[in-house]
């Protein structure tokens, strides 16, 4: 694994930075553990116990939750390039310390909507600075492996908590039992970034000097927050073509979490049996991504992406058409392996492209754009399930993420390679 050092003392690279790279990977485990608490057991509480029958109303939670991450990766970015990523990470932390418990008091569906605001809070907060501070850490050569890493362990540790959380809701109810684990969660988190992760500003400053300065002014050192979020938007093929997947990625997330619970319920499915479907997509993800960000640095990102979207918009399809048991476990299978191709190629896409000096704000702007889709995969299925039905809002993201992948296909120019370079 390559090592480098600048005059200044500063190793990038994998092995260099073994010991604070592996505590940050546990650490986003964490951040996915407090998102995996709800993943099963909220959309049974909007149902069951606060008796929300309309799909939309339902899932306002998850507007709420990806409305405010979204925003949250916005400003990430930018507040750990001007105040380093550590007080970032911690302050996400602190954020989060309410959250399990705001949910086991909850005594309207307004609280749940508020602790999911503060959610929303702490995962744009940590996710974002555990993703900045491994690209830092790194350096170019390893980001789709140090991406599959990060992404693995927030999913991983997410379908953990999912199975776990039906099975413990099976046995002991809905509340207040299974989200004990967001309370040990957040404080675990607390503590390992406060007192064990050090700051990894320096390593970009460390890689910019170094970093060649291109023709292309899409690497301008002095580039506005306004200008990179045009860029990574619309301007740049590449960039834009991960935004938007990316934010179709999520859209479909929204679908995973917020209706099919509610599918597999009405065909009769226990909390335990929704938990371990709840959980076998996020796992097979995670774990993926452990060999499809390696892969990514191997043979490209472009090709990854494009196969992985139509694979998730084929596994949606299958979850349409299913009624039992095999048939949704093949499909979120199939689901969680499109998207374990998607999503740490994407990240490296964005590490990629984005000059050092300017990529924490290019990932907080990618960020925007992809947790964006929790919001606008809420409203949208929730709308069409209440107007035509269950299966029709699962058809309709289906081919929304088919039309996806195929203007990844057409749009998107090779990053890692560089073979193409990208248009003037």
């Amino acid at each position: 694994m390559t090592t480098t050092t600048d005059t200044s003392g500063i190793r990038l690279g994998l092995r260099a930075n073994l010991a604070q790279f592996t505590l940050l990977v546990a650490v986003n485990a964490l951040v996915g553990g407090m998102l995996g608490q709800e993943r099963v057991v909220l959309p049974l509480l909007a149902d069951q116990v606060f008796g929300l029958s309309a799909y939309t109303a339902g899932l306002t939670y998850i507007v709420a939750f990806g409305a405010t991450k979204a925003v949250t990766n916005f400003f990430a970015g930018t507040l750990s390039d001007r105040y380093g990523r550590k007080p970032i990470l911690v302050g996400g932390w602190l954020i989060a310390l309410p959250v399990p418990l705001l949910l086991i008091w909850a005594p309207n569906w307004g609280w749940v909507i508020a602790a999911n605001v503060l959610l929303g809070i702490n995962q744009g907060l940590t996710w974002s600075t555990t993703v900045i501070m491994k690209i830092d850490l790194v350096g170019p050569s390893r980001r789709g492996l140090a991406m599959g890493f990060n992404e693995a362990a927030g999913y991983v540790a997410l379908a953990a908590t999912a199975m776990a959380t039906g099975a413990i809701a099976d046995h002991a109810g809905l509340r207040p039992e299974p989200f004990f684990l967001g309370i040990a969660y957040a404080a675990l988190g607390l503590g390992l970034s406060a007192l064990m992760v050090r700051e990894t500003r320096e390593h970009a400053r460390a890689e910019a000097a170094r970093h060649p300065a291109p023709a292309d002014p899409n690497h301008h050192e002095n580039l506005s927050t306004g200008e990179i979020a045009w860029i990574t938007s619309a301007r740049d093929k590449a960039l834009s073509a991960a935004s938007q997947a990316g934010m179709v990625n999520n859209l479909n997330d929204a679908l995973a979490w917020g209706i099919f619970p509610l599918l597999f319920a009405a065909h009769g499915m226990s909390a335990a049996e929704i938990g371990v479907l709840g959980a076998l997509y996020p796992a097979v993800w995670g774990f993926g991504q452990l060999v499809t960000g390696w892969w990514s640095d191997r043979i490209g990102r472009k090709h990854l992406i494009t196969a992985g979207m139509l694979l998730q918009a084929a596994a949606i399809g299958l979850v349409a058409v299913g009624t039992t048991f095999p048939v949704w476990a093949a499909a979120q299978t199939l689901l969680g392996a499109g998207t374990a191709l998607v999503y740490p190629t994407l990240l490296a896409v964005i590490g990629d492209v984005a000059h050092p000096a300017w990529r924490a704000r290019a990932v907080g702007v990618y960020r925007l754009w992809r947790d964006g889709g929790f919001a606008v995969g809420a409203l949208l299925a929730g709308i069409l399930a209440d107007a035509y039905g269950i299966t029709t809002a699962i058809w309709a993201v289906a081919a929304l993420t088919a039309a996806s992948g195929l203007l990844v296909a057409v749009r998107m120019y090779e990053t890692h390679s560089r073979s193409s370079p990208p248009p003037s």
